[in-house]
């Protein structure tokens, strides 16, 4: 799909792991230069914050931190994601196990107002049963990412930047979504 040269991105960070000798937090600071040099300017950076480990137990807590990005170069959705995983690479990302543990993870959480691959695509994954999600993975990209309105750890920091951003499919802006999770689960996204 070809971008629009005006699209913003919304992207979310996350580490939970050192990369050669760097703590998560040095980590993320690093990946935001390497997006300007892939052509991904940031054009808004979150607070870092200290995040309880998803799932509980798997491993340390995360940083987390959430970006607007530029799309001065009109590229087309392949290239932006190659972009984003070369970075994640670049920091030792290895992709072995779904919401494992991690050196740098920086997932794609919305594209302007876009849907995709379709309404339809989009309910069916933004409404799947939480214990069905771990084991489900989809085949394509899911757009906006279909757990970002269940997530604290992505909402908090996302609301420093994208406050009124509006979920096309459900029509909340992110100050919206973030007000309806449990005060709990805003409460254990501290920011560093």
């Amino acid at each position: 799909m070809q971008l629009q040269n005006n699209e913003q991105l919304l992207v979310a960070f996350g580490a939970n792991l050192p990369f050669d000798g760097h703590d998560p937090a040095d980590t993320l600071r690093s990946a935001v230069e390497a997006l300007s040099e892939e052509g991904l300017p940031v054009l808004g950076l979150s607070r870092l914050y200290a995040t309880p480990c998803f799932p509980a137990g798997v491993g340390p807590d995360y940083v987390n931190a959430a970006a607007v990005l530029a799309n001065r170069d009109a590229v087309d959705l392949a290239s932006v994601l190659a972009r984003l995983h070369r970075v994640e690479a670049r920091f030792g990302r290895e992709r072995a196990q779904r919401w494992g543990m991690r050196t740098l993870d920086i997932d794609l959480l919305a594209m302007g107002d876009s849907l995709l691959p379709d309404a339809k695509t989009q309910d069916h994954w933004r409404n799947l049963p939480p214990e069905a999600q771990i084991g489900a993975t989809p085949d394509q990209l899911i757009l906006p990412h279909p757990r970002i309105q269940d997530r604290a750890f992505v909402l908090v920091p996302l609301a420093d930047v994208a406050p009124d951003w509006v979920h096309p499919r459900i029509g909340k802006s992110v100050r919206q979504m973030l007000a309806a999770l449990p005060q709990s689960d805003r409460d254990a996204v501290k920011p560093l």
